[in-house]
This record gives C-alpha cells, structure tokens and sequence, in this order.
C-alpha cells in the first residue's frame, strides 16, 4: 500500500527487452535503504525492485514491467528518459498524508486543460466511461501516484468523465505533475472507499 505522496522523482536510464521490460530507474535514494524484493510506486504504478545499486543521493533499482502492465498504463511512462513519480511501500506506522493508494492503475485519463489560477495551476482530465461512478467531487484521486483532491466533475455526452483538480506550487514543483502539457497521458486510480461504496451499492440494488 501507498499514500499518494511522491518523495522522489525518478529517471529511466535504460530499458531492456527480457519478455518483460527490464527498466533501471535513477533516484536520489540511498542504495541500502532499496531493498530487494520491496514495492515501489512508479507514477502510480507497484511495481517490485529486483536490483540496485549507485551510492547515496544517486542510487538506480531494477524493475520487470510485464506487457499487461506497460498495454494498461501511459505509454509515455515506459521509454529511456521519462521522469518518474516515485513512493516507496508505506510501512506500519507511517504517518498517511495523503489516503490508502494501491499502486493498481484502473484507466489511463487524458489532460484536456491546463490554466493558471493565483498561484496554482488547474488541471482538467478526461476520464473513461467505466471511471464515472468512482469520480466525486471533494473525494479523492491518484494521479500519476500522486494524491489529489477532486474539485469538479462535470458528466459528458459520451459517457466520459471530466474532472478537475488544483495543484499547489509545491506539488507541482516536486513531481511531474508540473510539466504535464494538453494531451499528455496520465495514470488513474480510483479511491479504494468510493470502489467498494459503489459494489455494495450495486450488490443490494441487484
């Protein structure tokens, strides 16, 4: 499990086709606090480190993206050179700063607007059909890994979602969020509450 709050954005150095994609991600961690074995949260994505090394403040750890992962995800995640949002597993007595993240990606959405407003910037996605009953206004959203609060929903003709959200300066300063362009492609995964509210629902109206 994760939280939703990036504590390092990370590079792809170097892709290798094993099968399954083996991507070797630079991070300002330190090596020896990477273990073997342990989940990361890649731009919302778990995924298991299976190598490591470099020293501290510029280390890099292996993962194996399967097909099904890199078919499901934003494409542009997956290329030598992309920048990585990236959250180590949350453990037992960790303070939860944002909520309960699952490294699961349930659609990839689409940012159809970007504006300035003061001094934080609004962002606009639009969202798949099967995504609509999960999305409120006031509930809460990763985006890319990163935990957001939705501030709008508006419902479109085509069965979409468009939802709306606010970055501050510090959020979009300390993830990727903040070079995000019109049309760029982004990871979504929908609160855990708001997916089994809407399965009781479903359940008793059955």
């Amino acid at each position: 499990m994760f939280t939703g709050i990036v504590t390092a954005i990370g590079t792809i150095i170097k892709t290798e086709d094993r099968g399954d994609m083996r991507a070797v991600i630079a991070c300002p961690w330190d090596p020896q606090a990477i273990d073997i074995g342990a989940s990361v949260a890649c731009s919302g994505v778990c995924l298991t480190v299976v190598e490591r090394g470099g020293e501290p403040g510029n280390a890099w750890f292996a993962v194996d993206i399967s097909g099904e992962t890199i078919a499901r995800t934003a494409q542009n995640d997956w290329k030598e050179g992309a920048q990585l949002n990236l959250e180590p597993a949350l453990r037992l007595g960790d303070e939860l700063g944002g909520h309960l993240v699952t490294g699961h990606v349930d659609a990839v959405g689409r940012v159809v607007e970007i504006r300035d407003i003061g001094g934080s910037v609004r962002l606009d996605i639009l969202a798949p059909p099967a995504l609509a009953p999960f999305i409120a206004e006031k509930g809460s959203i990763t985006i890319d890994g990163v935990s957001l609060t939705v501030n709008e929903v508006v419902d479109e003709e085509s069965g979409e979602v468009r939802f709306s959200l606010n970055l501050i300066p510090h959020t979009a300063e300390v993830t990727t969020l903040g070079t995000l362009a019109q049309g760029d492609s982004v990871n979504l995964e929908i609160d855990t509450i708001a997916r089994y509210l809407q399965r009781m629902h479903a359940v008793r109206a059955a």
